[in-house]
Order: structure tokens, then C-alpha cells, then sequence
């Protein structure tokens, strides 16, 4: 996939992409260290190299942004490159850790769909260990999350990714691990009158 070709050619001389911002974290080398220090009290000399250590900090800020992109756990404006090329749609409201996620699901979604492969796009999405349960009899399957307490974040983009890779004559089910009451006895009643009950159904404290 070339994604360091995704814009040549696309573009004309002086031209840029809309959907690629400049590096924040641009830090201009010390271009007059590596000059003899009689150049150090000309003026021109220490704007010009000023002048050339900040186009210097861009090209390199660059092309290290550029390199995150090649990387679907570190991209960010390359991120609409993946989707093309995976065939998703790009929502540019979503957060970059979302659409990552899926990004992720899709590229462990290829090929048979399997009962590894289920749990690999699970735990892309949810971030934790997770369990799946087949019925073959009943043509359905039970997706167990294990590592995480409650509902994972942007369920709707799971439940939209598995609908591409599941054959379409197998229904599924969730099931979601929540607190028992042995991890929140120790809790006093001021304790727990502080947090709601969807908190205290995912209350990991000790």
C-alpha cells in the first residue's frame, strides 16, 4: 500500500493537501553551533541560518509526521488514506482512537471468519481480553467482554465492522462483565452515594 505515493501526482507545483496539518512539535536545530565562531557576531549570518534552521525544523517535524502515517496505530491525517484503501467510510467527527480501532478491526478482519478472528476484532475495539462463544446448531455466536468492566466505547462502529465480516446468516449476542458486590462492599454508604449506579457497576477500586 503506498501511501508515501497517495499524493503524487495529485496535486500541482505549490499545491497542498487540505487534510494534512503542519506538525506541531517543530523544534529548529542550532544551525550556528556548527559554525566557526567568528561567523557568530555577523548579522546576516545569524538570520540567515535562523532563517534556514526554521525551514530545516519543518522538513524534519515533516517527514517524521509523514512516517506516523504509514502506521494505522499512529496516524492522523493519513487516517482517510486507510479507510480508502479498506474500503470505509471517513468520518472526520470521529477521534482519531476510534477510527483507529476500526481501521485496526478491518485489516484482523480479512480472510475466513473465524472464531480467533472474532475475539482479535473484539479486542482491537474494546482493548481488553474478550471471549466468544459458538452455537453452530442455532447459527449464532455470544461475544464475551472479559477485560474491561461494562460497555466498550464506540460500540456502534464494532457492531458496524462486524456486520462486514460475519457471514450473514449468523446472529450474535453481547455479554458485558460488570462489578460483583464483593468489589464494592468495602465501600461506606457516603462512599457510595457519591457515584451513580452505572459507576459503581463498573467500580474497579480495591
Amino acid at each position: 500500500m503506498a501511501y508515501g505515493d497517495a499524493l503524487y501526482g495529485a496535486l500541482l507545483f505549490g499545491g497542498q493537501a487540505t487534510d494534512i496539518s503542519q506538525p506541531s512539535d517543530v523544534t529548529p536545530p542550532d544551525l550556528m553551533g556548527y559554525l566557526p565562531a567568528y561567523w557568530h557576531g555577523i548579522r546576516d549570518m545569524v538570520e540567515l541560518q535562523a532563517t534556514l534552521a526554521e525551514e530545516l525544523g519543518i522538513s524534519i517535524a515533516a517527514a517524521a509526521d509523514l512516517a506516523h502515517q504509514f502506521y494505522a496505530t499512529t496516524a492522523t491525517w493519513g487516517l482517510s488514506y486507510w479507510e480508502r484503501e479498506l474500503g470505509l467510510p471517513t468520518d472526520p467527527s470521529m477521534t482519531y482512537a476510534w477510527r483507529r480501532e476500526i481501521i485496526r478491526a478491518k485489516l484482523r478482519g480479512h480472510g475466513t471468519v473465524t472464531r480467533q478472528m472474532l475475539i482479535g476484532v473484539a479486542s482491537a475495539f474494546s482493548g481488553g481480553e474478550v471471549n466468544v462463544q459458538e452455537y453452530p446448531s442455532d447459527n449464532r455466536f455470544v461475544i464475551q467482554f472479559v477485560g474491561i468492566l461494562g460497555v466498550p466505547a464506540n460500540m456502534a462502529g464494532f457492531i458496524a465492522m462486524l456486520e462486514q465480516i460475519k457471514p450473514a446468516h449468523l446472529s450474535y449476542t453481547f455479554l458485558y462483565t460488570y462489578t460483583t458486590w464483593e468489589r464494592v462492599s468495602h465501600l461506606t454508604w457516603h462512599e457510595a452515594a457519591e457515584r451513580s449506579w452505572a459507576q459503581l457497576r463498573t467500580f474497579g477500586g480495591g
